[in-house]
């Protein structure tokens, strides 16, 4: 049996892949997710739930790397129930913003951003299509 300070070990090099794989998936997007430009308002416009995923069915929604389907790739998922910051749309699609687990004050965008500028953390943001987000502020 492996000592406890190989354990320990372990655990770190386990917790920094974990961490280099969810910065690289997430630094991998075609189309930015655009936040602030006002000194006035918010740097994301607005807040939605996940609604009506079928349980039956895959029971997740893709989130994007751009605006539109299989021609971008799904870069993360998201479930019923999730609250996403809405930063940006493109016809049916939302860029957002979120956090698994959604706690949405440690992403930043709560507050004004005076310059229009892509967002790069430290949530996980992409694109969605809108008709599974029911806005719920904004």
């Amino acid at each position: 049996m492996p000592s406890s300070k190989n354990w320990i070990a372990l655990s770190f090099v386990f917790a920094a892949l974990v961490c280099q794989e969810e910065a690289a998936a997430q630094s991998y997007i075609d189309v930015p997710v655009m936040v602030g430009g006002s000194s006035d308002y918010d740097a994301c416009w607005g807040y939605g739930q996940v609604i009506g995923l079928d349980p039956n069915g895959d029971g997740f929604l893709s989130v994007r790397s751009g605006p539109g389907g299989r021609q971008f790739s799904e870069i993360s998922r998201v479930f019923n129930g999730q609250v996403v910051a809405i930063c940006d749309e493109s016809g049916p699609w939302l860029a957002v913003v979120y956090e698994p687990g959604h706690d949405l004050t440690q992403c930043g965008v709560s507050t004004s951003w005076p310059i229009r500028q892509p967002y790069t953390g430290p949530c996980r943001y992409g694109w969605v299509h809108s008709r599974y987000v029911h806005i719920i502020a904004g």
